[in-house]
């Protein structure tokens, strides 16, 4: 197994450049840039993006920012599962929930030959001579629906194949898995050499299914886990009385409620929720790096601060006796 996460501690805690491709609201180039550089003036040395980040957008951005840095002093990590195609003419592109993103089809394909034109379209975007760890994303139920069991196999006899090839030629330091579902993720431990998941909104301050069987499979097996939708979909930033932010979509009341009882807690310890919610999982000793978005200027230096910040052991206590922590938890 690899873990280029030894390699330097500025990487765990890492910047998530999904909202570079214009996930939320339509960053010009020029804020992109500048959100790029406060990152990198406040210390953030790890750097994750996918094709899928508003259809190549994202890796164009942080391609162009990262040429202009020296290659040792940063990790880069994309995803494979998709290529992307221009549209025919006449066709009427689908954003496909981005704001504004590049006018292409994404491709699923997660074969042999699907990972390696994937990998190349990357690298031509990123300009980048070597990328550190890909991910195969979202090889989950939530995002594949009825494709998923075709997919899946797809990788298993095929995908994965492209990408150990590149790993055992030096070509890749680590491979892995970036995924929403907890099951799922340790049933492709059991059955793949893999060195890192990258396990999206299932180990949190809010919910941890993580802890059932994939998080002890993947210390048993010395597999490295990257924590990434931390927040939940913003729910664990700011509890809303009533909708959406959490899961990328409407919250139910229970999880709402829950948020909230989290919040309160917190508030009475004196403590900001959001640094709670950075803070919880790198206590795990699996979980080598979070992972966070961000997308506009400000948001950058409140996410270090929160990384930053001190958290009183008696928070967790707190949320123990409350019956909003699971029992097992590790904890700062």
């Amino acid at each position: 197994m690899t873990n280029p996460f030894e390699e330097n501690s500025a990487y765990r805690f890492g910047f998530g450049a999904s909202g570079l491709g214009t996930l939320s609201w339509d960053v010009p180039d020029d804020v992109a840039d500048a959100i790029l550089a406060e990152a990198w003036a406040e210390g953030f040395r790890y750097y994750d993006t996918s094709p899928l980040y508003g259809y190549g957008l994202s890796e164009l951005r942080l391609g162009r920012f990262l040429r202009n840095k020296p290659r040792g002093e940063y990790l880069l990590s994309t995803k494979v599962g998709r290529y992307f195609v221009p549209y025919k003419r006449g066709e009427t592109p689908d954003r496909g929930g981005w704001v504004r993103p590049l006018p292409l089809r994404p491709v699923l394909d997660y074969t042999y030959d699907g990972f390696m034109r994937s990998l190349e379209q990357s690298y031509n975007r990123l300009g980048a001579q070597t990328i550190d760890i890909v991910y195969i994303h979202d090889l989950d139920r939530r995002n594949l629906k009825a494709g998923f069991d075709q997919h899946y196999r797809e990788t298993l006899d095929s995908g994965y194949r492209a990408l150990d090839e590149l790993r055992r030629s030096g070509d890749l330091k680590a491979i892995g898995i970036g995924i929403n579902e907890a099951d799922v993720a340790a049933d492709l431990v059991s059955k793949l050499d893999l060195d890192v998941v990258m396990l999206a909104g299932r180990y949190t301050l809010l919910e941890q299914p993580g802890l059932a069987d994939f998080l002890p499979l993947a210390e048993k097996k010395g597999v490295d886990v990257v924590a990434v939708g931390i927040f939940n979909s913003g729910i664990l930033v700011k509890p809303p009385e009533a909708g959406g932010n959490y899961d990328y979509g409407a919250a139910p009341p229970e999880i709402i409620d829950k948020a909230r009882r989290i919040a309160a807690v917190c508030a009475e310890v004196g403590v900001e929720m959001p640094a709670a919610a950075v803070h919880f999982p790198l206590a795990h000793p699996v979980v080598k790096a979070v992972v966070v978005g961000m997308s506009r200027l400000g948001a950058v230096k409140q996410n270090f601060d929160w990384y930053r910040a001190s958290i009183p052991e008696v928070l967790w206590d707190r949320l123990r006796a409350e019956g909003l922590l699971s029992a097992n938890a590790p904890t700062p």
